[in-house]
């Protein structure tokens, strides 16, 4: 009889006590996320005055390492790479449609806040700096055909994060991710065509980055 009472007495034990953050503790987290950029172009100059380009959404996976530094202070470091497409927006270039892809690889370093350590769910929101670089940078069949072979490349950004996210226990080792970020990134494409000459777009991407995955306790 003792034994048979005391067996729900320590499942409700072990339930009771959801693992905790602490100092030394090391996260590594894999998501799939969604970069949702917010972009403000400028113009398509100096041909294309007043013709501004839009950049499309884009989905991969994300993989990112947290250290807690204190029971409350953690620094993460966050590593993706999302492929994107500017297409223009009205007049010449709009007719055209998509202009060029690229690669971006925006590595980011947060220092997060976690004012739940004890909780099988622990909010955390973050502040840091990301350094994006953009590489294999290509120019559309479409955009050559209008006006033959051309190079594009984009200058590389440094900008300021922020980020919110929570994590909800599964079990003392695993725990399920929700996390969002805002990223500053801006650039200037530069356009060096065989028709037109070499065309220029400032565009301030500034993306949302939706995050949803899960977490393990290294």
């Amino acid at each position: 009889m003792k034994k048979l009472i005391a067996l729900p007495l320590l499942a409700a034990g072990m339930i009771a006590h959801p693992a905790m953050a602490e100092k030394g503790d090391t996260y590594l987290r894999l998501r799939g996320i969604l970069v949702a950029p917010n972009e403000s172009s400028g113009s398509v100059l100096p041909a294309f005055p007043g013709e501004k380009v839009s950049v499309d959404n884009s989905a991969m996976p994300e993989v990112d390492v947290t250290y807690m530094v204190t029971d409350h202070i953690g620094v993460e470091l966050i590593a993706s790479s999302t492929k994107h497409s500017a297409s223009g927006r009205t007049g010449t270039t709009g007719g055209i449609g998509k202009l060029a892809s690229t690669w971006v690889l925006p590595p980011t370093l947060t220092v997060q806040y976690h004012p739940v350590v004890d909780g099988p769910v622990r909010p955390y929101v973050g502040a840091g700096v990301n350094y994006t670089l953009f590489y294999a940078e290509n120019a559309s069949k479409g955009l050559e055909a209008a006006v033959g072979k051309t190079k594009v490349s984009m200058s590389d950004s440094l900008g300021y994060a922020l980020q919110a996210g929570v994590d909800i226990d599964l079990n003392k080792q695993l725990f399920l991710n929700l996390d969002a970020k805002y990223l500053d990134i801006s650039t200037v494409a530069t356009l060096r065509t065989t028709a037109a000459g070499t065309q220029k777009v400032k565009v301030d991407l500034n993306p949302i980055v939706f995050g949803v995955g899960v977490g393990f306790r290294l």
